[in-house]
């Protein structure tokens, strides 16, 4: 299990987790390489459906990650994540995915710090809890 390496799907706001990364990145921060990035306009877009293909896929862990409540630039778009996760949350057990694989955090423009210092403890995390079991076996 020591060499185990989980792949981490992470759906990131334009507006503020995205240019966190950014600024991470331009600030010569490090983050696991693990760490997927699929840019979204809104983190209120992320359908769960998304978030449950990719776990049957194969990702170890599902990061969702946009503006603070209150500066949405969508207006209600993170509360609107905030409670689609939090339903997903109480759905994955019935899928045999552990809850804890899926994170919803908060992270400003200006939290590359932040941002590089929640990628390391999201990837130590899920490798305590292990390789995804719940993920679909590809038949050829």
């Amino acid at each position: 299990m020591d060499d185990f390496e989980p792949t981490i799907i992470a759906f990131v706001c334009n507006w503020c987790t995205y240019t966190a990364a950014d600024l991470a990145g331009t600030s010569r921060l490090s983050y696991p390489k693990n760490i997927r990035l699929i840019r979204v306009m809104c983190t209120g877009m992320v359908d769960p459906q998304y978030i449950i293909k990719a776990f049957l896929e194969g990702a170890d862990g599902v990061l969702v990650s946009g503006c603070h409540p209150g500066d949405c630039h969508y207006i209600n778009g993170n509360y609107k994540a905030r409670r689609r996760v939090k339903l997903l949350k109480e759905i994955l057990p019935k899928f045999g995915i552990d809850d804890k694989r899926l994170r919803l955090t908060w992270i400003g423009a200006s939290d590359g710090i932040m941002f590089s210092e929640i990628m390391r403890d999201l990837v130590r995390q899920i490798k305590k809890i292990g390789p995804n079991e719940a993920k679909l076996k590809m038949v050829i």
